[in-house]
């Protein structure tokens, strides 16, 4: 697909970061767009935005919706064809994070996040898959992450979702080129966007004093580590669907972990191991405490 122009896209995850970058970015270039997530008021912010900077004619429709509802997905589907004509892009975004470790996560909070960073890119990909074949030409792109090619102690759920949803594009990928139907598949790894999940991960208390002084430091520094805008990493994904690409890296920091992985298949694990230790909060030193009187 070397042209998004009179192409219509399914967008999860539009409200706010990478989703509404790729929203905008698209409408520029006169792309129909069917947006959709669970934040009814980023999604209204997004559709204002698009309208106040594209000139080009382009049909936006919104859907606020929970990806991890697999009626919801399918029906929302039917509808974006139903209003659109046709489907020819599906890109599965929508994602969530969570810190804790294995030992003391909630079974809840797991079911949480592998329900939308996994089984909402699934559910994606099934309910737009027959449209998009349908279409004559189309495309997959599933967002996993640099930490679905590396992982790292207190994010095991987040790492576990990342990792399936590679697994799954890549498999689906190989199957859409054997079938020769006009539609492909493409993972996306980005490493630090400037994107909202800070706000809606999930922080468990086991992790302080694990991994973190406190939470609002964690999320403080959590944040520092976005060092590629949205709008840069929506252009390096479309890009990577202009080219075809199985694979697309997001940013110098998800080049460098992808090659220690690379590098060091299970070796870079020490490596995160010790500088982990060397972050972490340090255990206080007790004050002993005398009651012992001098001796003349």
């Amino acid at each position: 697909m070397k042209s998004f122009n009179g192409r219509v896209a399914a967008i999860t995850g539009a409200a706010s970061g990478m989703g509404r970058a790729l929203a905008m970015a698209l409408a520029r270039e006169g792309c129909h767009l069917a947006l959709a997530d669970k934040n009814s008021q980023g999604l209204e912010q997004t559709l204002a935005l698009i309208k106040a900077s594209t000139l080009a004619p382009v049909l936006i429709t919104t859907q606020v919706l929970d990806v991890s509802d697999r009626r919801a997905m399918e029906d929302w589907a039917a509808r974006c064809v139903a209003e659109h004509g046709r489907v020819n892009l599906v890109f599965n975004n929508a994602g969530v994070a969570l810190s804790s470790t294995v030992e003391g996560v909630d079974y809840a909070d797991l079911e949480w996040i592998v329900g939308i960073n996994f089984w909402g890119v699934v559910h994606g990909t099934k309910a737009f898959l027959p449209y998009l074949k349908a279409s004559g030409e189309g495309h997959v792109v599933n967002t996993s992450s640099v930490f679905g090619l590396f992982a790292q102690p207190g994010m095991s759920g987040y790492n576990a979702t990342k990792f399936a949803v590679r697994g799954f594009t890549e498999s689906l990928r190989q199957e859409l080129d054997m079938q020769r139907c006009g539609v492909s598949a493409t993972c996306v790894h980005p490493g630090g966007i400037r994107t909202d999940i800070c706000r809606s991960s999930r922080i468990d208390a086991n992790m302080t004093g694990f991994l973190i002084h406190s939470e609002q430091q964690a999320r403080a520094d959590f944040e520092k580590l976005f060092i590629t805008d949205p709008d840069q990493a929506a252009k390096v994904i479309l890009h990577g669907v202009r080219k075809n690409k199985r694979r697309v890296l997001i940013g110098r920091d998800a080049y460098f972990l992808d090659l220690l992985a690379r590098c060091l298949p299970a070796a870079y694990q020490a490596l995160v191991v010790f500088a982990s230790q060397r972050m972490a909060p340090k255990p206080r030193t007790p004050v002993l405490e005398t009651n012992d009187e001098p001796r003349l």
